[in-house]
Order: structure tokens, then sequence, then C-alpha cells
């Protein structure tokens, strides 16, 4: 079969040029550059005179195109020569909305058009889409109602240079086009280049990178591209391009096309090399703006909509004079401006990049004058960190940690001390928090990577979140009642709050055990309706004993319903995601957690109750769980975790997190209906009968998970080679399950179907409804996968094409008018509002 080149993977992309309107004759490997200003022959011509069209540009622009995903793309001579040619579009007295945290040149062309043009602008933070719907919306009543400008352009980057704030692209396009849709949205894609992030395949109509940065990656040239998919606006720009003379001249093509083939590699290293020094500088307590970092705010929304955390990094010291002097005292980092070069760059943004933006409105925007920005290059990572450290030393930044010889700390400078304090003072008396009486929340499932069945026994097991979740509502009901829709399993239930035994709610009791009095007296109130070996009769008993303990007599009558995109009863942790859905709506409904922070993270403290609550519901459908599947919905990514019988709540030391961040993964639910202690029993049994065999096999899946647990700890790895490196494992892990018995035929027939194909599978879970897992690299070829699905559906299976290694519980802290109904959904739950996630 010969290889469909739009097929290829990015990588394979960057390095072949080919473009079929202007093969070489000559069959020159590297595109000849074509040094001249004119060119004879007829009128009609191809080419005539390069401020036009020169063949070296053809061929380069030919390649970005494909690239960039676009219909078109033009080389310009500069990252700002691109946004010159697109605000051409824009008339005078129109409007444009950018971002408060834009790049300085951009912000200096702004400027210079308002004067000139009388152009208005406003600068807004695009990372909060609060702000963004209320001055798209603001706008457009003022220009419907004839007194204000219309907005002709949105201009947005993600991440922003250099606070690294993230817009949700989906979300803003659409924000656009519900309230101006006539307006241009364009999107500055430096900060990621194409291989990152595709802008246009959101919807955006106009994108463009200095090519300056990561595209050429040497810092020899100046140029700029803009890509679209619009004839009409190819035509404008085209028309600019041409009128002024800012095309790119043919050897500055040619270099930047040398440099592209690299790109892929490029970045891979440099963006490897930044976690790393992010994940350094966060460790010492500094505050790191980074998106790979889990704790930074905009990271579920990045990792949605980009490949990869990207090279640039900042770092607040507190201390302006403390980071003149960090900055001053790097050898290996070169202080200069821009990013996107092979070699690692230091600067501080406010004295150098945007200097010339007003220092009051740098302060209105939040632009720290202490801030380090970071640009990291493709030198041994190690070198770098070093170099970093010896200058955060001698900068008196960090210091060892008393009693802990080679462990460091920050050091806390005045500044800081001095703007906490003045927080404290300006803090306004703490009032009630307003009642949450409706509210939406989101947990993962879960699937065990390695170590199933043998964890039980003492071996380290990896479990991940899955991006199939359980969707949980409340809302307020008839005063007095009580309510529990599932419709998912059929469960209808209505319970009168006076009726439950509140006489027998201990509050001095611990949670430790659950309370068997009481729950034989609400296993009496739910019996009648369903019979107590069915899921809809555990699922009523853990409702009810949590709102027991949680609404405490509260006369608010609330409606509960669950739905979810997770198979039930597969082994994918549905009742753990039901659990922590149900903790979460009861514990925020009933005013023992205030609603988490639009900007920031899920608090721990949050996560903490969350999780303890939980387990609590666990206990009751499960009698002694692991602790595990309700951890993993609660806090998402991936843990690893060692449990020997007899089982008890895991404690905080016996759970090791692990960064794993939205893998693609297929699962196929074999529907084979496996019992799970059956199996369980059965391994003891043959560890009881053949030690060495048994224990052999058990040494080798503890081996597997600890070279699993490396890798997830490397983050040196790309994606595609960590999900290579990851399956070969899984792989080896199955193969050790079906010698200690607890394969079965139909995972067999999964797996022969996904190695037809080069994929490994492995079944997960200890039983559940007998499904297996297939990793998945980001650069699959699609047919694969969508032949692989019609294979599995011939043979009565179903698969889910999700991610593993994802955000746990989640809130719907901005719900908008998709979310009046509950759906299960990606594409819901993206459209539904602004979510707040662990």
């Amino acid at each position: 079969m010969v290889p469909d080149p739009q097929r290829y993977t990015f990588a394979t992309q960057c390095a072949t040029v080919y473009d079929p309107a202007h093969v070489d004759q000559y069959g020159a490997s590297s595109t000849p550059v074509y040094l001249t200003a004119t060119f004879k022959g007829l009128p009609g011509a191809e080419y005539d005179y390069t401020r036009v069209s020169n063949p070296s540009r053809s061929v380069l622009e030919n390649h970005l195109a494909k690239l960039e995903g676009a219909k078109h793309a033009y080389a310009v001579s500069c990252g700002m020569a691109c946004l010159d040619v697109i605000m051409r579009m824009v008339g005078p007295g129109e409007r444009v909305m950018a971002g408060d945290d834009l790049y300085g040149g951009s912000n200096r062309l702004l400027e210079l058009l308002k004067k000139q043009m009388n152009i208005q602008v406003d600068n807004i933070d695009t990372s909060d889409p609060i702000e963004v719907e209320r001055a798209l919306s603001q706008r457009a009543k003022e220009h419907a109602e004839g007194h204000g400008a219309r907005v002709a352009l949105v201009l947005l980057e993600s991440p922003t240079n250099p606070m690294i704030k993230i817009a949700d692209l989906p979300y803003c396009v659409r924000l656009v086009r519900k309230y101006v849709p006539e307006a241009l949205v364009v999107v500055d894609n430096t900060m990621l280049s194409p291989y990152l992030m595709r802008p246009l395949d959101f919807g955006v109509d106009i994108v463009y990178d200095s090519a300056t940065k990561y595209l050429s990656g040497h810092h020899d040239i100046m140029a700029g591209v803009i890509a679209c998919n619009r004839d009409d606006l190819a035509e404008k720009m085209f028309f600019t391009i041409k009128s002024v003379g800012n095309g790119l001249a043919p050897l500055d093509c040619f270099l930047l096309l040398r440099g592209v083939k690299t790109l892929a590699l490029r970045m891979d290293r440099q963006q490897s090399s930044a976690m790393q020094v992010a994940t350094y500088l966060d460790g010492l307590g500094f505050k790191v703006r980074y998106p790979g970092l889990r704790s930074f705010p905009g990271h579920v929304a990045h990792m949605r909509q980009a490949r990869g955390p990207g090279g640039v990094l900042s770092f607040e010291t507190g201390c302006t004079p403390m980071s003149e002097k960090i900055v001053a005292a790097t050898k290996l980092w070169g202080v200069s401006v821009s990013f996107g070069c092979v070699n690692s760059l230091i600067s501080m943004p406010c004295q150098m990049s945007h200097a010339s933006i007003d220092p009051k409105v740098r302060a209105e925007r939040g632009l720290p004058e202490n801030l380090i920005r970071l640009c990291v290059g493709i030198e041994d990572p190690s070198d770098l960190l070093a170099d970093l450290h010896h200058a955060l030393l001698s900068a008196g930044a960090i210091e060892e940690e008393p009693h802990h010889s080679g462990s460091f700390r920050r050091v806390p400078v005045k500044d800081e001390m001095e703007l906490f304090r003045a927080k404290l003072l300006a803090r306004k008396p703490s009032s009630a928090p307003k009642r949450t009486t409706t509210l939406t929340v989101s947990a993962p499932g879960k699937v065990i990577l390695f170590g199933e069945h043998a964890v039980v026994h003492g071996v380290t097991a990896v479990a991940a979140a899955t991006a199939l979740r359980c969707y949980g509502r409340v809302t307020p009901s008839k005063q007095g009642m009580v309510s529990l829709s599932m419709p998912d399993i059929a469960l209808e239930q209505h319970w009168d709050q006076a009726a439950l035994p509140w006489s027998l709610y201990d509050t001095s009791r611990k949670l430790d055990t659950l309370d068997p009095q009481l729950l034989e007296a609400l296993s009496m109130l739910v019996s009648p309706a369903y019979p107590r070996d069915d899921r809809r009769y555990a699922a009523s008993l853990a409702f009810l004993y949590l709102y027991m303990h949680l609404a405490q007599n509260d006369a608010l009558g609330q409606a509960f319903e669950l739905r979810s995109s997770l198979p039930i009863s597969a082994g994918l942790g549905s009742s753990a995601a039901v659990s922590t859905c149900l903790a979460s709506l009861l514990l925020y409904t009933h005013m023992h957690l205030p609603l988490p922070d639009l900007h920031e993270p899920m608090p721990k403290l949050h996560t903490k109750y969350i999780n303890t609550w939980a387990y609590v519901a666990e206990k009751v459908i499960h009698g002694e769980p692991s602790g595990v599947d309700n951890t993993v919905a609660t806090l998402g990514g991936a843990v690893a975790f060692t449990r020997a019988l007899p089982t008890n709540h895991l404690t905080e030391n016996e759970l090791v997190p692990m960064n794993l961040d939205a893998v693609r993964v297929l699962i196929t639910d074999t529907h084979v209906i496996r019992n799970t202690k059956d199996l369980v029993a059965k391994v003891s049994a043959q560890k009881n009968e053949e030690p060495v065999r048994v224990e052999a096999a058990f040494a080798m899946i503890q081996h597997l998970s600890t070279q699993a647990q490396a890798l997830l700890r490397d983050s040196t790895l790309s994606r595609r080679h960590l999900v290579e490196r990851l399956s070969v494992l899984m792989d080896l892990n199955h193969l050790q399950l079906v010698q200690l018995g607890v394969g079965h035929s139909a995972l067999e027939n999964v797996r022969r179907l996904c190695a037809e194909r080069r994929l490994c599978a492995k079944l997960t879970g200890a039983g559940g409804g007998g499904c297996a897992i297939t990793l998945l690299d980001d650069q699959v070829d699609e047919s694969t996968v969508q032949q692989l699905t019609h294979a599995m559906r011939a043979q009565g299976f179903t698969t889910y094409e999700t991610q593993v290694g994802g955000p746990g519980v989640g809130v719907l802290v901005h719900p908008n008018e998709y979310a009046s109904t509950l759906g299960t959904d990606a594409a819901w739950a993206n459209n539904a509002g602004i979510w707040v996630y662990a």
C-alpha cells in the first residue's frame, strides 16, 4: 500500500518538502534559491517580479500551508509584518479586541494605529471566558444601538507572553460567532507553532507566527507566516503583501525552509527540558507559570487544545533586584529578548521585550516587574538546571534546607512579605457565602495500566483516570423532599426527608467504620424498590448514607440526577465516579465547602474532603475497597499504589501521583461478565498451590510496574515514545496475567485484532466487564483506528476512543445555556461553561 502523504505524522511532513507545482528540474533534494528580482517571459507567466512571487517562496508557502492545516499561507518579512498585513482589514474607527498580555511589539503597533487611524482597542483578560463574553456582548449591544464602534477583529494569544495566560480558543471562537459573527478571529501562534497547536482547526479565521522563533529555530533570519482557509481573506492579504513588498526574500525562504525540517525534533527536546525546569522551580516554592504543571490554572484548557506545554515559562521571585541578580548570574542562559532558538535565553520582560509598555499599564495588567522569562533551548537539561541553580544560589534566592543536606528551598523576600501584609490589611471582613442550590459536577472513570490481581499481594499497581466521565447535577426540589435519578441503570427514587432515620444519625461517630444500625434502617427505605443484590439498591443506599451525614436534616429540597459516559459495571470505576459526584454535590450545596475560585485549580482541601466522603460511599457499595478508584476519580492523572491484604483505605503515603495527561486510548468492552471476587480468589489459590511460579509472576509484574513508573516520571520523553514504551510493558503485563489464569478468549481476540495493526492491548481491572485497553500514539493513522473499531464491532464488542490521565473531579462554576440539560459527552461538557478541575 502506498502511504498517503496527508496521513504522514507531523514530524515526517516537516522533513518532507514536496510541491508538485514546483518540482526542481534537476531533482535537487534541497529547494534551490532563486536570487533574482525579475523573470523573463511572456505576460501571464507564473513569475515576473520577486516582490510579487518567487519560486523559493512558493515552495516554502506550500509547505507551510500543509503544516498549518491551511488552504493558503504567505511568508513575509517578520512576525510584526504579519500583524500589519492583517490589521489593514480593519477600517478607521472600527474596534479591535485583544488580550491584556500581548507581545510588546503587537501592543506598540496597536497603539500606533489608535493614533493614526482612530482604531479602537479593548485590552481584556482573554484567559477569563466570563470577561470575554461580557466585553463582546457589551460591544455588540452598543453597536446595535448605534453608539459604539463595530468589533472588526479579535486578536488572541495562547499562551500569552510573558504571563503564560491560557485562552480557551474554541470557546472564544464560539463567543465571537455568537455576539459579533462578522468579526475576524486572529491568533498569534508563535509561542507554540503549528507542531503543538493548529488554531485553524478551531474555526479561527487567520493564524500567524513569527517564524523568527520556533519555525526557523536558529535566530539567523527574520520571517513571519500568515495562514487561513478563506479565499476572500487570502486575496486581500496577498494584495497587501504584493503592494507594500514585504514578502520574504528568497535566501530567507531557503533558510526558513531548512529550519522547519527540524521543528518537531527541536520542540520535543525544548518542551521536555522546559518541564524539568518548571518542576524544579515549582519544587523550590517559586510561583511558576507553565502549562505543563498540573497546578497551573490553565493546564486543563491548554492540554485540551494543544499537543504539549511548549518551551517558554516564567516565574516570580517577589523582588526585582533579586531577579536582576539571577539574570546577571547565569552563564549558559543567554540574556536576550525573543525565544524559540536552539539556545536557551533568559530575560526580564518589563525591562526588555515589554519595556515599551507604560509602567502604569503594566501594573494595571498585573505584569510583575520581578518576572523572569525562561526560553528553553536544546542543550542538555542537566547543564541548564545546574546553571540556573548556581544563579539562584548566588543571588540569594534559595538556601539549603536546615537539617537536610543537599535539599534547597526558596528564601522569602522583603518585597513579597510586605505585599502579602498589605493584602491582608486590605481584606474586607468575610461575609457568609451565598448558598448554591443548582450545581453540576463530573468525575472520571479509571483504568488499571499495571498490576491488577497482583496488587492485593503487595505488588505496586498503576491506575489512571479516563476522559469517560460521570456527570451529576442537583437542582432545587419540593421542600422536604429528596430524590435520586440515574437513568443509565433505571434508578428513580424519592424520599420524604422527615421519614429518614435522623434519630440514628450519630455526629460523634468516626468515618473509619460504617454505622450498621443506620445502614439497616436506610436499607428498609430502599429494599422495597430494589432487591439487595441489585446495583440500584447499592447506589441508593450509598446516596442516603452520604445524605444523612452531609445534609444533616437540612430542609432544602433537592433533586439529584447522575448520568454517565462510562459503561456501567465494566470494571472502569463507574461506581467511584458516581460516589465522587454525589460527595461533591452534597459538600458544596450544604456549605461544607465554598465553590472553587474560577481562576485557580481546585484547592487540595476540597479534593481531600471529596475523596474522604467518596470513599465512604464506596465502602457502602463494595464493603472494603482499596480506595484507589475514588482517589483516581477525585485527583485524576495517574497514581501508583501498593496494597497487601487485608485492605483498608489507602493513606497519602501509599499513593504516588504521577504526570500523565491526555494520552489517547481505545477501551474495548467485550461484554464478558466476570466475577472479580472469584478471579481474585483464583489467583490466591494458585499462590498457595504453586508459590514459586506465582511469586515469579508477581516479581515480573512488579518489575514492569517499576519501569512504567520511571517512564511516567521521565519528563524528557516525548508523548510518542512514552506511549510506545508503555505499550510494550503493558503487553508483557498482560502475558503474566494470562499465566495467572485471569485472561479470557474474548480479550485474546481483542489483542489479535490490535496486533494485526501493530498495536498492543491488555486487560484492565480485576474483573468487571472484561475490558481491554490499547494506547494510541497521537499520530496513529485515523483510518487504522476506524478499521480497528469496525473489526471490534463485528465481534460484538463496544469500543470507546478516549483519553487517559486527564483531570479529576470537576465543578461547573460558570454554566451557560448549554448546561440547561445534563449531558454526558465531551462536546456537551466543553459547551456547558467554565469548569474548575482537580
